[in-house]
This record gives structure tokens, C-alpha cells and sequence, in this order.
């Protein structure tokens, strides 16, 4: 796949056959958008092409708060690849692109850069400034400018019902088993493990305390989970780990503060400053208010039992 993340250097494309969007998450609701645009450059023997932006578009015109996402960028440039797209073209969505009026993005963007053969969108699919631009739009264009134009069906969609903020919603209510079943894979993270208060030690459940590579990256919901852990960049030959995944303020010991922690089965090496990736796979329960370190071990070790049953 080839990734541009500059329109300056932008090729020539073969009959392109673009589609448009943020793409956060990459989960079934676009794989049924990319099967599409696939299947379309099969047809006429043309190329695909994906234009996503970065950053997320309601970080610039959304809520100061922002959106926490379910990929990174370069997570969704792996994903993206192993969809089989040719072609991904990442904008800087920043406010002056924000501020393009409807049909200046489709003349002096869409068309100027990308001379699409065939554009596929979502039935929903909205764009320019205040959103004013719309299928009828680029239908209007396109008769003009001599490019299809294609809509996926509402009811296409709709038989997947998939979304990137009902997957965020999940997430966030710890409701892992829904989410991994929308994204069409187990969700993932990654962090780097930074040295803790060693707490976990000193009653047999030694863990890596983590944090975020990516501070806008989606943390679940508070609990306790059954993970799969990958050591990346690291001089451990060791894969397919598992463990328990505790997030959380840790009130136990009265915490201050929301925490990561893994507790990784069958290994006890040094791995500071190592960048773990996370595969959450199960949540088992919540977080609990317990009456000391002991009451704390003893549901560990049944959180231990529960988890290894679930991963076996």
C-alpha cells in the first residue's frame, strides 16, 4: 500500500476509485466501504484509494474536549494495509481546510487532486463547511467534471450497524465483547511500562504499570480484564503472553489517580521502559472496594483462575 501524507506528491492515480473518511477504528461498517470500492476497481481495472484525515476532524471543529480514538494513525495505516487498499492518502485536516466551502472541496480538492473515475460514499456522507455538501452535490459535480458517483445503500449499512462512537460507548462501559465484535477484531493499545509503587510485588502479582503511547488513544472502561500482551521493540524473543489487566484508581490503597496494569502469567523479567501491546480480550469485573492487601490477593488469585479459563 502506498501511504502519501503529502498532496504535493501526489501520482497520477489509474482510474481511482476513492472513498472518504476518518476510518477510526477501521471496523466492519467501513471493511463493507473498502469491499466496495475494491470490488469497483476490479471492474474497470483501476486503483483504490482511501482519503482519511489527521487529526480527527472533531479535534478541530468538535468540542474542546475533543475525541479519544480507537486507532492512531499508524494503527489504522496497518489495518488500512491489510484491508488490500492500494492507495492511502492521509490530509492534515486543519482549519483551513475546514473552512472549504462544499464545492471548493470538490473542485479545488477532490477533483484537482485526485481525478477520481469513481467516488463511493456512505449514505450519510457530508462534507465542506458546515457540512452543506452531500451526495446530490457530487452528483451535480460530477456529471460536470465527467466522475461517477456511488452511495452505499442505508440498508447496507444498516445491516452491520457499526459505528466508531457506539464502539467508543462500549469501550467506555466496559463492555468489551460488543466492541470486538463491531470492530471485527479484539481491541488493542499500547504503552510503555514506567516504573510504579511496586505494590503488586509484595503479594505475588508483580505488574507493569503502563502509559499510553498515545495519549489520545481510547483507555476501556474501569475493571478488571483477560488480556493478550506482545513486548514490542525488545530484546525478548517472548510472544503471545497473557494476563490481567487492571484499570482503575486502585481504591483499595485509596489511589489518586486512574492507573494501568498488567500483570503478565509465567514471567517476572525486568521490562522498564519496554512498549507493550495490549489485546483486550475479556472484561471480567469491576472495580471493588476490598478490605486490605490480603482481601486484595485473594481476589487476585480467583480473578487469576477466572481469566486463564477464559484465555485457554
Amino acid at each position: 500500500m502506498n501511504v502519501y501524507k503529502d498532496l504535493t506528491t501526489l501520482p497520477e492515480f489509474n482510474k481511482a476509485v476513492v472513498t472518504i473518511g476518518t476510518f477510526d477504528g477501521v471496523h466492519l461498517g467501513h471493511q463493507q466501504i473498502i469491499q466496495q470500492i475494491k470490488q469497483e476497481a476490479a471492474a474497470i481495472g483501476g486503483e483504490t484509494v482511501i482519503m482519511t484525515f489527521h487529526p480527527h476532524p472533531r479535534n478541530i471543529v468538535g468540542d474542546a474536549s475533543g475525541v479519544k480514538l480507537l486507532t492512531t494513525l499508524e494503527e489504522k495505516i496497518k489495518l488500512l494495509e491489510q484491508q488490500g487498499i492500494d492507495n492511502l492518502v492521509v490530509v492534515d485536516f486543519n482549519e483551513a481546510f475546514a473552512s472549504l466551502t462544499a464545492e471548493e472541496y470538490v473542485k479545488d480538492f477532490l477533483y484537482a487532486k485526485f481525478n477520481p473515475h469513481t467516488l463511493i460514499i456512505g449514505y450519510d456522507h457530508k462534507f465542506g463547511k458546515g457540512r452543506t455538501g452531500d451526495y446530490h452535490l457530487l452528483e451535480i459535480f460530477g456529471k460536470a467534471l465527467n466522475f461517477t458517483v456511488k452511495e452505499i445503500p442505508q440498508q447496507l449499512i444498516d445491516a452491520v450497524t457499526v459505528s466508531s462512537t457506539q464502539i467508543r460507548k462500549a469501550l467506555l462501559h466496559s463492555d468489551i465483547s460488543n466492541a470486538n465484535k463491531l470492530l471485527g477484531y479484539d481491541y488493542f493499545f499500547e504503552g510503555t511500562v514506567i516504573k510504579g509503587d511496586q505494590l503488586g510485588r509484595t503479594i505475588g502479582y508483580p505488574t507493569a504499570n503502563l502509559q499510553l503511547t498515545n495519549e489520545d488513544k481510547l483507555v476501556p472502561g474501569d475493571g478488571v480484564y483477560a488480556v493478550k500482551v506482545q513486548i514490542r521493540n525488545s530484546k525478548f524473543e517472548i510472544r503471545n503472553l497473557t494476563g490481567m489487566m487492571y484499570i482503575g484508581s486502585r481504591p483499595v490503597v485509596n489511589g489518586k489517580r486512574r492507573v494501568i496494569e498488567v500483570n503478565i502469567f509465567d514471567f517476572d523479567e525486568d521490562i522498564y521502559d519496554e512498549i507493550l501491546q495490549v489485546e483486550v480480550k475479556h472484561y471480567t469485573r469491576g472495580d471493588m472496594q476490598l478490605n486490605g492487601l490480603q482481601a486484595l490477593k485473594d481476589q487476585l488469585a480467583k480473578d487469576k483462575l477466572t481469566i486463564q479459563s477464559l484465555l485457554a
